[in-house]
């Protein structure tokens, strides 16, 4: 039997699954008249700014085409990538795009079903982010049937270990659409989302001293809007490329290694067996009434653990009959096992149920500058667990996947390890996308004067949710450092396959592999740079006018006058836009530059140093991040004064910088090291042609 016929199995098990879900999320009550207006505001102004961005990217992207088209008529490209390219971009906005429509359907009815208890608006709110979780996972194994059954027809002369290897060879450039579609949704959607957090925090809380979601609050739709083309569409976008780019760099190194086809099905069926388990998972995530923030997150940990056992079980039996060999299964198990432990410790750091974010808490009693010295060492500290587990992972894989006898094995057993850690996003993206829901439901429940319990209801729901997407920030760190790992080791594998005989020289004391690390060390902090100063001129736009209505428009505080939520959604939307583009011609340019000056060693030094650099920092700033986030809703829930205080003012400003820690730039980072590598795969000919130094 070929395995991967499970792939268009897997596709439509997912997205009819989704279905289902989206079908229940809209039977649900949408509450009241003001709160449809409110939820019909966030709609219309989410509508508007993905529509604007996907113009944007559709000129980006067209651009791009016509040069991947040259180069695949000149012989240095296979002539399939410029379509390849814009399908895997396609679906990476498609994934994004459905999430998004189904997040901003599903806010009210979860404030709305929050009324009748805390476990039905966990239900709605956890079946509107599992339908981004089947999207994402059913549209990526989709876009990959297609393209694999094209190019088997294709090259369907060739003996099956030529087929092989032309396929794999091919769809490894495959990831380069998705992977830019990625990045501007991330950059863009987060700059868009934490200006309007920082604005709406600083003049409505800090200045004002109204609470948040407040409707006199100018920015508090744009604060909604913001939640969903951020944390839904960009995280969807994020991870779609994740999924694929683990399963493409599996392929090739599947044939590097000597497994052929049958190599290359068995990330293919790890992700179906993941998209059943983490079907059924969803089975197990409820709550009772009146639960803590430890037995809310029972609740979602549960459907995870079942089914990251579903796989591990099932994948034993898969690569046994497949391989012949359980080598390569422990390889998958260590990728699970990894991505359980790392969203475990960065729950254990960013959670105020710890003692880190609840000692960090305590440092604001003291002012923003301690909050925030205590925030960045809590981030930096934060790095040492996630950098042993990868590390650990890396080595298991390597090694019990025959690395010690054949390299090339050793390096897929590193790629399946990535596919095991990704097998089951259907339910772990659903936790995470899950968290934007209940924000904004919480925010509706404020503006629509909707009773306290309620209030108190959706405000569990929304900590919960700042935890889960903090655990799957880094689950998605995680896996991207181990997916630009076995990309890495395939761009090397490519330069053999395009320039047999090449000889590559990867020694740190040679002068372009070590100027290469250094400038892939560098390259995160300049993106993190570039991505901050966006979101903080994006920001003080969004102050500015915050201000100017509080001045200009008469009776604002009283409730007697209507702010302009439109501008400020607008303000947002043409700022993300036109923030978005530097990093993100940065990012696709660094490895042509550096390819054409220093050659393919160059680059390879690049990517390594971009790596270690890049998965580092972002781990430090999206826990950082968290942490300072938590530590405000801990201050809030009455410790250290409660709201209104003098440390809740503090933790207000160590929020407002972790704002753009954790939902901008350090997600970010995850796609920048992964498309790296992708673009240097795609050009990798290039490089070896007309490089200046060889």
């Amino acid at each position: 039997m070929d395995l991967m016929i499970l792939a268009p199995v897997g596709a439509a098990a997912a997205l009819l699954y989704a279905g289902v879900l989206s079908g229940r999320v809209m039977r649900a009550d949408e509450g009241t008249p003001r709160m449809k207006e409110i939820a019909g505001h966030i709609r219309a102004g989410a509508n508007a700014y993905l529509k604007r961005q996907y113009k944007t990217v559709a000129v980006f992207f067209a651009a791009v085409c016509v040069v991947l088209a040259i180069l695949a008529v000149m012989g240095y490209v296979n002539k399939s990538v410029p379509v390849a390219f814009l399908t895997g971009g396609f679906f990476s906005c498609l994934s994004g795009y459905f999430g998004m429509k189904i997040a901003t359907a599903a806010n009210s009815r979860t404030a709305c079903s929050a009324q009748k208890s805390l476990n039905s608006g966990l239900k709605v709110a956890f079946s509107a982010g599992a339908v981004m979780g089947f999207t994402v996972v059913g549209l990526g194994m989709l876009d990959m049937s297609i393209w694999y059954y094209i190019l088997k027809f294709v090259y369907r002369n060739l003996d099956p270990a030529a087929q092989a290897q032309q396929i794999s060879s091919a769809m490894l450039t495959f990831g380069m659409g998705a992977s830019a579609a990625a990045l501007f949704a991330r950059v863009g959607g987060g700059i868009f989302t934490k200006a309007a957090d920082v604005g709406a925090d600083l003049v409505g809380k800090v200045e004002a001293g109204i609470p948040e979601d407040d409707p006199r609050n100018p920015a508090v739709i744009a604060d909604n809007v913001g939640d969903n083309v951020g944390d839904v569409a960009g995280m969807g976008a994020d991870l779609y490329e994740s999924y694929a780019g683990a399963r493409l760099s599996a392929f090739a190194l599947a044939v590097a290694a000597g497994y052929g086809a049958a190599g290359m099905a068995v990330p293919v069926a790890i992700c179906t067996i993941g998209i059943f388990a983490s079907i059924i998972g969803t089975f197990f995530v409820k709550t009772e009434e009146n639960a803590t923030q430890r037995s809310l997150l029972m609740a979602l940990r549960k459907g995870t653990y079942i089914s990251a056992i579903l796989v591990a079980v099932a994948s034993f039996f898969l690569i046994k009959a497949t391989l012949g060999s359980t080598g390569t299964y422990f390889a998958v198990l260590s990728g699970l096992l990894a991505g359980v432990l790392i969203g475990y410790f960065t729950e254990y750091y960013t959670s105020d149920s710890y003692k880190p974010t609840q000692n960090l808490s305590t440092t604001s009693q003291t002012g923003p500058a301690t909050i925030i010295i205590g925030g960045l060492s809590l981030g930096m500290m934060s790095t040492a667990i996630p950098v042993i587990i990868v590390s650990i992972s890396v080595l298991v894989s390597f090694y019990c996947a025959g690395g010690a006898s054949n390299f090339n094995a050793g390096l897929y057993g590193i790629a399946v390890s990535a596919v095991g850690m990704l097998s089951t996003l259907g339910i772990t993206l659903a936790t995470d996308a899950y968290g934007p829901v209940a924000d904004n439901a919480g925010g509706i429940a404020e503006m629509a004067g909707l009773p306290e319990e309620v209030r108190e209801r959706t405000d569990a729901l929304d900590s919960l949710g700042n935890t889960t997407a903090a655990t799957g920030k880094g689950f998605a760190i995680g896996s991207a450092a181990l997916t630009a790992l076995a990309l890495i080791a395939a761009f090397v594998d490519q330069i053999g396959l395009v320039a047999p005989g090449y000889q590559l020289n990867l020694s740190i004391t040679y002068p372009p592999t070590l100027i290469g690390l250094f400038v892939g060390a560098m390259l995160p902090f300049v993106f993190g740079a570039m991505t901050m100063d966006s979101v903080g001129r994006a920001a003080q736009s969004i102050v500015y006018e915050v201000r100017r209505q509080f001045r200009e428009i008469a009776g604002i505080m009283t409730g007697e006058g209507k702010p302009d939520y439109e501008s400020c959604v607008d303000l947002c939307t043409r700022s993300a836009l036109k923030e978005m583009v530097a990093p993100a011609v940065m990012t696709l340019l660094a490895p042509i530059v550096v390819g054409l000056i220093l050659g393919v060693n160059g680059v390879a030094g690049m990517l390594a140093g971009s790596t270690i650099s890049g998965f580092v920092l972002a781990v430090m700033m999206s826990n950082a991040g968290g942490a300072w986030d938590n530590a405000k809703k801990y201050i809030e829930a009455g410790h250290e004064g409660g709201k209104g205080s003098e440390c809740h003012k503090a933790a207000v400003v160590g929020d407002t910088v972790g704002d753009p820690f954790k939902d901008t730039s350090g997600p970010s980072i995850n796609i920048l090291i992964k498309l790296l590598s992708v673009v240097a795969i795609v050009f990798a000919s290039v490089f070896v042609s007309f490089s200046l130094i060889h």
